[in-house]
């Protein structure tokens, strides 16, 4: 009767994600949970263990050696937290040291991918011993997120941040963006872009001075004409890979989203709206308020230069 029971809600959830301009908003994560386990239990996997001590998800909090207390060894269900996971080169120590002291305080978990192999050059940063490191050679973000980023493991987080390590956050405050995201229900969204960016590559990702948020562009140069009838990207409905921002939900999607085989993510993010939990041109949006510079420099080598393309 569950296996029955699951397989109907998950269907549904499918359907939900699948047209992306439904406007009821789904909350997968509990449900796949209890999914994941009743399947297990019917499978016959998980006969021999008693049902209490199932846990079909974990979490990237680091659990002290000693402790007086088992409780203080979870996770408190009560407060948010959040993710920031980033590709990462030694080269880009200052900046990405720079990024995480702003986000550490506002109760983050840090997660670095480091695809140059190098480790030991991190140590002397007051807050690295705090933060999971995961090294790889030459591999880039997508790569790191789809091993390391099950939704099962980061469940516990509320949104995650998925960023390169080239973004400039002299302007840019995490509780204040969260706080637009929360109120204006963004699923998927990334800060603006400052004008003076190095690397530009959609309009939309453009800051408006004059706003909060944005959800769409309105531009009849280029190629691709961008008016109220417009309905997907790169007019509305869009972030760009470099700084995206997921829902507990909206990453349960876009991980499935992400091909094993994926390498550098050209084009992945015109799909991302198919994650939005509802139309997508409500549900993504880009926040001018809070901005980053994205200084157009390249994760694994080579460097950028500053182009536009509408």
């Amino acid at each position: 009767m569950m296996v029955a029971l699951c397989t109907g809600m998950l269907f549904i959830v499918y359907r939900t994600t699948l047209f992306q301009y439904e406007h009821t908003e789904v909350r997968p994560t509990l449900l796949i949970h209890l999914c994941v386990r009743e399947s297990a239990f019917a499978s016959g996997l998980l006969n021999n263990l008693p049902r209490g001590i199932v846990r079909p998800n974990s979490d990237m909090e680091l659990k002290p050696l000693w402790s007086s207390s088992s409780r203080q060894t979870e996770v408190d269900a009560s407060n948010r937290r959040y993710l920031l996971a980033m590709p990462v080169g030694i080269t880009q120590k200052r900046n990405v040291d720079t990024v995480v002291q702003k986000f550490l305080p506002e109760n983050f978990t840090v997660m670095l991918f480091h695809y140059d192999g190098n480790l030991d050059g991190w140590w002397d940063l007051e807050w690295s011993s705090k933060a999971i490191h995961i090294v790889a050679h030459n591999q880039t973000k997508w790569w790191f997120a789809k091993r390391f980023l099950h939704p099962a493991v980061v469940s516990i987080y509320d949104y995650i941040f998925l960023w390169d390590e080239d973004l400039g956050v002299q302007h840019f405050n995490p509780a204040r963006y969260l706080d637009i995201v929360r109120s204006e229900g963004l699923e998927i969204s990334q800060p603006a872009l400052d004008p003076n960016s190095t690397e530009i590559h959609h309009r939309i990702t453009i800051r408006a001075r004059m706003k909060k948020f944005h959800r769409r562009v309105y531009d009849v140069r280029g190629k691709v004409k961008c008016s109220d009838s417009s309905d997907g990207p790169p007019c509305t409905g869009f972030v760009e890979g470099m700084a995206p921002v997921f829902s507990r939900s909206a990453w349960y999607c876009a991980w499935h989203l992400i091909q094993n085989d994926l390498v550098h993510g050209w084009g992945m993010d015109m799909k991302l709206g198919y994650c939005a939990q509802g139309d997508r041109t409500k549900k993504v949006g880009v926040v001018d308020r809070e901005y980053v510079v994205h200084k157009g420099i390249q994760s694994l080598g080579g460097s950028g230069k500053k182009v536009l393309h509408s």
